[in-house]
């Protein structure tokens, strides 16, 4: 209960009426002994009221003439005029961020690589959400293990048995996504200014990681028909200290190619062979468009040169932040990278994909996907081959969310791409996947949005606009 002070009799007053301009600016108040006699107050009391009233800013006390209501002119306050240094881009990476993440249009956008939202199954993803919170409660708002919540741990080990991989689900690590497991896999194998390979186009994303680990970076070919140059690979291994490749075995981003089970083995030779660790991306391997999973590079690593990482944002919802990380024998590393990036996941992305997983809902809702993702790849492949230019390559993808397309060389792919932003036309140009200009004429088309007639039609018309392009000589 709040203290209440005798002189509030008068104060109050004064106060209310000064807030409603019945007593006006530089009006004077009764004097001390007025306020005394009407309210019955001792003098003591009035001043402390007069004195509150002026800490507030109210009244004001001329000497020998009494109170005054106070005028409250405006402060003449100088405003701050400090320049700061603007902040600084980098213009590249601000680039390759609109060129990979820009969304204008459902029927438009063939840039992103994440389900669009009337792929994503909302409602289920939703539905077990308000689960998870009535059971869970307050304990969500916990830390949870800093590895990840075991009863998840060991739902994915059992996943991927099914698969050919043996994990102990005391050396898998959940992640804050797939980039957070990549840097973790680097981290623990690597140090600024060592040598990694990757294959080649590479995903930005990627490169970005191995830029700000400080990492020098080989380019491995990818090969349509095999998966991957096993060859290069192999003489670069012999003239290069090399500490890690990284790889996207099953439906590699952005060409959408699988690598036959040969070359993962020969992948895996060369790398055993040179102690170098394989980083192996098994983020797509789920979207597979054949009878089943394609097999991963883990799952004939019997010596433990094998780190696999994947993530669940690429099947249910780019907002879900949940991956995980196999270390296998460099888990003591990795652990200690984990906890310096972020003490726990989030608890309720846990809970979420461990009754997912335990429910079977997330291969009833991969089935539905998958399906829906083939349908899309052969609607778009069937009007890009009818309507671009002779000469130019689609390649047709497996599984995932990419197509590969290869332009004529005599494309003018500058007037190309102005074309398309001219029609809010999204492609991500090849170059966002080179460190220098070899995939100047390529591009990904994504078809992880809705395919509407809308999308086909904008397709034929920028095909038909490409052969115009070549037709009158650029």
């Amino acid at each position: 209960m709040m203290k209440t002070y005798k002189y509030e009799a008068f104060t109050t007053i004064i106060e209310e009426q000064i807030r409603n301009g019945i007593l006006q600016a530089g009006e004077k108040l009764p004097s001390i002994r007025e306020i005394k006699e009407r309210y019955t107050l001792s003098t003591s009391s009035v001043q402390s009221g007069f004195e509150y009233l002026m800490i507030k800013d109210l009244i004001e006390s001329r000497p020998r003439s009494g109170y005054f209501v106070a005028d409250k002119r405006e402060e003449n306050i100088p405003e701050a005029r400090a320049k700061l240094p603007s902040v600084v881009r980098d213009e590249e990476f601000m680039k390759n961020i609109r060129l990979t993440s820009k969304r204008i249009s459902e029927s438009s956008s063939f840039n992103t690589a994440v389900p669009g939202d009337l792929l994503i199954p909302q409602k289920l993803i939703l539905r077990t959400m308000q689960e998870v919170i009535r059971e869970k409660g307050a304990s969500l708002l916990r830390y949870y293990p800093s590895n990840g919540l075991e009863a998840l741990r060991k739902q994915i080990a059992k996943q991927m048995a099914m698969y050919g991989c043996s994990f102990n689900p005391d050396e898998l690590i959940i992640t804050d996504g797939a980039l957070q497991a990549l840097t973790i896999a680097l981290s623990s194998v690597t140090r600024a200014g060592d040598v990694v390979a990757v294959d080649s186009p590479c995903v930005f994303s990627i490169l970005e990681v191995i830029a700000n680990l400080d990492l020098k970076v080989i380019e491995i070919p990818v090969h349509y028909r095999s998966g991957f140059d096993t060859e290069y690979f192999r003489n670069v291994c012999t003239e290069n200290e090399i500490k890690a490749l990284i790889v996207t075995p099953n439906f590699h981003n952005p060409t959408g190619i699988l690598m036959s089970d040969r070359t993962k083995k020969d992948v895996l030779e060369i790398a055993e062979s040179h102690h170098i660790c394989i980083i192996e991306n098994d983020m797509y391997s789920d979207l597979y468009f054949e009878e089943k999973r394609p097999s991963s590079i883990k799952s004939f690593d019997e010596k433990g040169w094998v780190i696999t990482y994947s993530s669940f944002s690429k099947t249910l919802a780019p907002g879900i932040r949940l991956g995980w990380l196999y270390a296998g024998p460099f888990y003591a590393k990795a652990e200690r990278a984990k906890f310096a990036l972020g003490r726990s996941v989030s608890p309720i992305y846990q809970e979420l994909i461990l009754k997912f997983l335990q429910k079977n809902s997330y291969e009833r809702h991969l089935r539905s996907f998958r399906k829906k993702l083939n349908q899309q790849a052969t609607q778009l492949l069937e009007v890009l081959r009818k309507s671009f230019p002779e000469g130019a390559y689609f390649h047709r993808p497996q599984g995932g969310y990419s197509i590969w397309a290869q332009m004529p060389e005599n494309m003018d792919m500058k007037k190309f791409y102005k074309y398309c932003e001219s029609k809010n036309i999204l492609f991500t140009p090849g170059s966002t996947f080179f460190l220098t200009d070899k995939y100047d004429h390529h591009f990904r088309v994504v078809f992880a949005e809705r395919i509407t007639p809308e999308s086909l039609h904008l397709l034929n018309r920028t095909g038909m606009k490409a052969c115009e392009f070549i037709l009158n000589g650029n």
